[in-house]
């Protein structure tokens, strides 16, 4: 297979599909891998770097749309890249189509067949394709939000560990899942009174039996999530519906009741975001101000990152892009797993919660996949 990899456009967005030892993993298999000149200059890899891993470095996006079986990628493909897909044409990458139809009615259009990193499911019931990443937000997050509760930037004035003689800032994590999971480490490590709400006993059990008293847990009602968030100097929102749009769980009338200069940062926001007044920012202009309370929405957190993500994505995403690469929709037929992550398929919304959310027909996979 022809497989493509193009330089990633969104701003502030320096990850890419394909590190040198993926694509020597294809090459080495007989495949075929075009990489767009420069695509690797975010994460510190040189066109010679892909050469030596047997890659052909083409000189445009165009290029690499029009010669390519299969498109790999990290980010949705902005319309124009939409346009540029064909019928047939295999899209792996993440796409969060739920607070997105304009991107959904482009992918429709263009007959591809679109698999999506964040619905891909796994035997043990996780999304291991949308765990790196949150990880890595998980753990940005709390970076972001210390950074943000500076005055200076701001916050209220806040150290999150306090010192002293002086008590630490109360962070509140939403989800505990694996971005809030990641972020209590990060918060409980830099010494933050830690509290996380969930509405699943068993997550809330597991994040008891690893940190132990260095968190506090609490089963996410209505009245625990107002509580706790009207006086919380930090508040991590992580909560996911795979597919669909994610909760508002963070309403516009809580917000005058909090802190001013208390600091949220929705990293759901790719989901639609988990508060009521989250709007995607960039990593250029990253929060915003609503009633007193700062907002961090940065729609590809991890893409601050970019060596560390780009590594991390790869590990996980590999054995899918070769298991295409070999069989192309075969692959998506013989893998339940794999098809949970066809979001899009000759003009048709082919998983549940995106169509839920989208409100357009679900199209059973199996049926298109002949």
């Amino acid at each position: 297979m022809i497989v493509g990899v193009p330089k990633e456009i969104k701003v502030r967005e320096y990850r890419v599909g394909l590190a040198p030892a993926s694509v020597r993993e294809l090459t080495e298999r007989g495949h075929t891998v075009l990489v767009e000149a420069s695509a690797g200059v975010g994460i510190g890899v040189s066109d010679a770097d892909y050469v030596l891993a047997g890659a052909e470095v083409v000189t445009t996006a165009d290029e690499v749309f029009a010669r390519s079986e299969m498109i790999v990628k990290v980010k949705e493909p902005q319309l124009h890249e939409c346009a540029r897909l064909r019928p047939g044409q295999l899209l792996f990458t993440y796409l969060h189509l739920a607070p997105d139809p304009e991107q959904a009615r482009a992918l429709m259009a263009s007959g591809a067949t679109c698999v999506a990193y964040e619905t891909v499911t796994s035997a043990a019931g996780g999304l291991p394709l949308l765990a790196p990443m949150s990880e890595v937000a998980g753990r940005m997050a709390i970076q972001a939000g210390a950074y943000f509760l500076e005055k200076p930037h701001g916050g209220l004035g806040v150290l999150l560990g306090g010192v002293p003689g002086v008590p630490p800032a109360k962070v509140v994590i939403l989800g505990g899942g694996v971005v809030g999971s990641h972020a209590a480490m990060i918060a409980a490590g830099m010494g933050a009174e830690v509290w996380v709400l969930d509405r699943n006993v068993d997550v809330l059990r597991n994040l008891w039996k690893q940190y132990g008293s260095a968190i506090s847990t609490q089963y996410a009602t209505r009245d625990a999530i107002e509580q706790h968030c009207v006086d919380a100097d930090l508040v991590i929102g992580g909560v996911l519906v795979p597919g669909a749009s994610a909760p508002k769980l963070l309403t516009r009338a809580m917000l005058p009741t909090m802190k001013q200069g208390a600091v949220v940062v929705d990293v759901a926001i790719d989901q639609g975001g988990c508060f009521e007044t989250s709007r995607a920012t960039t990593h250029d202009e990253p929060t915003y101000e609503v009633d007193g309370v700062i907002h961090y929405c940065v729609a590809n957190m991890p893409g601050a990152v970019p060596r560390t993500s780009t590594l991390a994505l790869n590990n996980a995403t590999l054995p899918f892009v070769l298991a295409l690469a070999e069989h192309g929709e075969e692959a998506l037929r013989r893998d339940a797993h794999l098809r949970n992550g066809l979001n899009v398929c000759r003009g048709h919304i082919t998983h549940a919660g995106v169509a839920t959310s989208l409100q357009l027909p679900f199209v059973e996979p199996l049926s298109l996949l002949v």
